[in-house]
């Protein structure tokens, strides 16, 4: 008999590998080990280890345990659950979980300490430094500044050799959450609330809650009550918060750092390899505590994880599109119920789907239904663009306009909100009507005054704005066509340029550290308007904005897709509830060309509840998610003909079962996409059915050739 391990490789691969085990190496789940693979050695983990005997074919030894920190064995199960739910390669997450274990450890910190010999010259200057030097080891730069002498005091002190260079590693970024500091006062809605919560986590085990709260009723308090709980209840526990924008991390890391006295581990895509090589291997050895992070952070190896929070659960950003494609709000609960820990959902605008589990008492359901201490929720207005519009070529109407004048007026801070990056979201000649797009792609190219250019936001392709057509040559026939943010901020400026004016988007914020420092900016009352995409409609409070404009809220309604009106709604409830979140009264007004919609009705009344009734019966008749379930494949190729031929075997192949419907193919509504045509199917299913494993059967089906590619999409998001 010899012991034999399976070991998973992060490469696009169909499963785990068997291997023999070298007499005496010990392996256990979760290892990092090093496994010859052709002709080569390749990193992977162990998933099972198990007795056997020698097959036909000896399998082959594993090289060695890697110098490499193990994954825990709920982590593995965790990546494993997640391959299968996406009917994808299991490889695709496991790259996922050891992106932070591949990166560069930061490099060692110089610093300088006392050498035992005394210097050749003393003097007033030196003997401080001395004695600050006493102190402990320290950066030259530190030293001085302790000392209050130059740095070349400092230097000259090493050269004499009293002082001597050292290297030692960095200090990390986090610390030892303090639970035994004091707490903000919280009102009776919120003491009610953080007692549901701490009663869960007392119970023990997998539990779920939702954490359903108005804009401004204080959830993060709430849920930072259970984190000390959940701490509390473990000496060796582990938290997570997710948060679906990076721009959100650092007021939240203010607010976490405050509370326990120590900064969180922070992981999103900003922060340097270095740094999150030190969160990844901390979380690893149980000495990270708290991580706040973006949705990837659900794959970081904790060894003992307690309690996940998702905040703004409802938040499309928690869906990834491309590369391992999933929604972390769902992954995080199934994470939880592997890890037999809790999950906290908040939102002030719940999805569908997390509703309706709270309805069912799938979840438990704590409310907040009042604003924080003395502030109350905005008075809100249709402005019905049928009757007051904007003047030609402009785009705030004049209510709107003179709700912001007597805003100024007054000393009060007002955003414009507007979902739309760029100048214009569309260029065209007026010469031969060509819309201008991005090369072998359907989208429109996006005209951006700032830097004088037309870019793709699908694709990312950018190039300068040309003088002429280059479809017929016409010179000076190009014309912008609707409004993004920076045409915005235009008007803005053309109607109160004794007001300043900044634009908060993706384009204009390009860091965490950017982001914090408008939000920084805007909190002490330097900026008059704020025109604004989604980046700032979410988790910020500006204590001295009252007023919120809408530019044109019908934006998300167009289209075909399923969730538009519940994601309409969700952005406008947030974006609106921006204002009057302190002592001051706020309003909103919204610019919409159909204020009859249930959408605009149900967020003029504020009546949350009547539009999530109305759109839950509509999907229950149609079958729909949060009563159905739903997976889009997208196949895509170069070649028209082979592509045709293919979509048609794929459809043929599709297995037969009940309670599955399968619609396509047909042309996906971006039909060419960098130089590939595109063909979609869409899948729906009843509730009770195993969408994973028929989308799985399926896949195993299908043998693309040539350059065709398969991409399948468990409960999509996006349907372009």
């Amino acid at each position: 008999m010899v012991r034999i391990v399976s070991v998973l490789l992060p490469l696009p691969l169909p499963e785990a590998f068997d291997y023999e085990e070298p007499e005496g190496l010990g392996l256990s789940v979760g290892e990092q080990v090093a496994v010859p693979l052709g002709a080569r050695l390749a990193p992977g983990v162990v998933t099972a280890v198990r007795e056997g005997a020698g097959g036909n074919r000896p399998l082959k030894p594993v090289s060695g345990r890697l110098e490499a920190l193990p994954l825990s064995p709920a982590t593995v199960d965790f990546i494993q659950w997640a391959a299968r739910y996406a009917a994808e390669l299991p490889g695709l997450p496991l790259a996922i979980a050891l992106r932070g274990a591949r990166a560069p450890l930061p490099r060692p910190e110089r610093l300088v300490a006392l050498s035992g010999r005394p210097p050749s010259r003393p003097t007033p200057a030196r003997t401080r430094v001395l004695e600050a030097a006493g102190e402990g080891p320290s950066t030259p730069a530190d030293l001085a500044r302790r000392a209050g002498v130059s740095a070349a005091v400092v230097r000259g002190l090493i050269d004499d050799g009293a002082l001597e260079m050292r290297l030692a590693p960095r200090p990390e970024s986090f610390g030892v959450p303090d639970l035994d500091l004091p707490a903000p006062p919280l009102n009776d809605s919120q003491t009610a609330a953080a007692a549901g919560l701490r009663a869960m986590l007392e119970e023990g085990g997998f539990q779920a809650a939702l954490l359903d709260g108005v804009t401004g009723s204080g959830k993060t308090e709430v849920y930072l009550e259970a984190i000390r709980a959940a701490l509390g209840e473990d000496p060796d526990g582990q938290v997570l918060i997710l948060l679906p924008e990076i721009a959100l991390t650092q007021a939240l890391i203010s607010r976490v750092t405050d509370r326990f006295g120590a900064p969180p581990g922070e992981w999103h895509s900003g922060v340097a390899p270095p740094a999150r090589r030190q969160v990844w291997d901390a979380v690893a050895k149980g000495r990270c505590r708290i991580v706040v992070g973006a949705r990837s952070a659900l794959f970081l190896p904790f060894r003992r994880l307690r309690l996940i929070v998702v905040d703004e659960e409802h938040d499309t950003s928690f869906k990834q599109e491309e590369g391992f494609i999933y929604q972390a709000r769902d992954l995080a609960v199934v994470r939880a119920k592997l890890e037999g820990a809790a999950v906290i959902l908040a939102s002030a605008t719940p999805s569908l789907e997390t509703l309706r589990n709270a309805e069912t008492g799938r979840y438990r359901w704590l409310r907040l239904a009042d604003r924080h201490g003395e502030a109350r929720l905005p008075d809100i207005r249709l402005v019905d663009l049928r009757q007051t519009p904007p003047d030609a070529g402009r785009w705030i109407s004049p209510p709107l306009a003179e709700a912001m004048a007597e805003t100024l007026a007054a000393g009060e801070q007002t955003l414009l909100f507007l979902n739309r990056r760029g100048y214009a979201p569309l260029v065209l000649c007026r010469a031969c009507g060509q819309k201008l797009t991005a090369p072998d792609t359907d989208s429109w190219l996006v005209e951006h005054r700032y830097t004088n250019r037309l870019v793709c936001h699908l694709t990312g392709f950018s190039m300068p704005r040309p003088a002429t057509c280059p479809h017929c040559g016409a010179a000076d026939s190009l014309v912008s066509i609707g409004p993004g943010v920076e045409r915005l901020e235009e008007e803005a400026r053309a109607l109160f340029p004794q007001a300043r004016i900044a634009v908060f988007s993706s384009d204009t914020v390009r860091s965490a550290t950017d982001a914090r420092s408008l939000v920084e900016t805007m909190e002490a009352g330097e900026i008059d308007i704020l025109v604004a995409t989604q980046a700032a409609a979410k988790g910020h409070n500006f204590p001295n904005l009252t007023l919120v404009g809408v530019v044109d809220a019908d934006l998300g309604l167009r289209g075909g897709d399923l969730r538009a009106a519940e994601r309409t709604f969700q952005l406008l409830a947030q974006a609106t509830g921006r204002a009057g979140r302190r002592d001051r009264p706020g309003r909103a007004l919204v610019q919409t060309w159909a204020p009859d919609h249930p959408v605009m009705q149900a967020l003029k009344a504020q009546d949350r509840d009547a539009f999530v009734r109305t759109e839950l019966d509509e999907r229950e008749l149609a079958g729909l998610p949060p009563f159905g379930r739903l997976a889009a494949v997208v196949v895509s190729g170069r070649d028209p003909a082979a592509l045709e031929a293919f979509v048609r075997e794929a459809a043929a192949a599709a297995p037969n079962a009940e309670g599955v419907e399968v619609y396509g193919p047909a042309d996906a509504p971006l039909a060419l996409v960098r130089g590939r045509r595109r063909k979609r199917f869409l899948v729906r299913a009843d509730r009770q059915v195993d969408l994973s494993a028929y989308m799985g059967a399926w896949r195993a089906r299908l043998k693309p050739r040539g350059s065709i590619r398969v991409t399948i999409d468990i409960d999509p998001y996006s349907f372009f």
